[in-house]
């Protein structure tokens, strides 16, 4: 099977949008449109790369480093998403969002990578999405880099999907995005921040 299309389904099939992300992901596509959708799914699927690079390339240094100091990643991660809850529950209301100038793509971009960083559970789903795909040591590198891009591509059709769908139902639920969407997604961000500081806190 062509490398790049292993990629693609190890994308596809592991990268199912779920959790903080995929929370985030469809707020800002409902309050700021499909171009905040996308940019949030951008650093995302950054993130699954940097995860895809560090399995399929055996990067020993990086895992070890993120397995001996996954607990501390985990407070770290679940505070960001406490505070990103806390910041959309206290936030400006989608319209006046709306006038944010183009600089925001890049944080959009830069917070899902970096909540996606703090997930080190997700370089042992693909170690074992290579496996299951049948990508051993023998691969060359010129196939390995294929893999991660097909990752990268894979995982981000889930995000392109939700930006295309997300504004869809936006417009039959206008009254409902404009008042409650931000304090829905902050409350379901604090909880999810709140379960992943604690269970971290828990078993350090």
């Amino acid at each position: 099977m062509n490398f790049l299309l292993r990629g693609i389904l190890i994308g596809l099939v592991f990268g199912v949008p779920g959790g903080a992300i995929g929370a985030l992901t469809v707020q800002r596509t409902f309050s700021y449109g499909r171009k905040a959708g996308l940019m949030t799914g951008i650093g995302s699927s950054c993130a699954d790369c940097f995860h895809a690079s560090v399995g399929v390339f055996g990067i020993t240094l990086i895992s070890d480093f993120i397995s001996r100091n996954q607990a501390i990643i985990n407070i770290l991660g679940g505070s960001l998403i406490l505070f990103m809850g806390v910041k959309l529950l206290l936030g400006k209301k989608a319209a006046e969002a709306q006038q944010k100038d183009a600089g925001e793509s890049a944080k959009m971009v830069l917070s899902t990578f970096v909540l996606g960083i703090m997930n080190p559970a997700t370089i042992f789903v693909f170690l074992f999405a290579f496996s299951y795909f049948g990508v051993s040591a023998e691969v060359t590198v010129a196939q390995r880099i294929l893999i991660v891009c097909g990752v990268f591509f894979g995982t981000y059709m889930w995000w392109a999907a939700i930006a295309a769908i997300v504004p869809i139902i936006g417009e039959k639920a206008i009254t409902f995005r404009e008042r409650y969407v931000n304090k829905v997604f902050g409350t379901l961000l604090c909880l999810l921040g709140a379960i992943v500081f604690m269970r971290a806190v828990w078993s350090f």
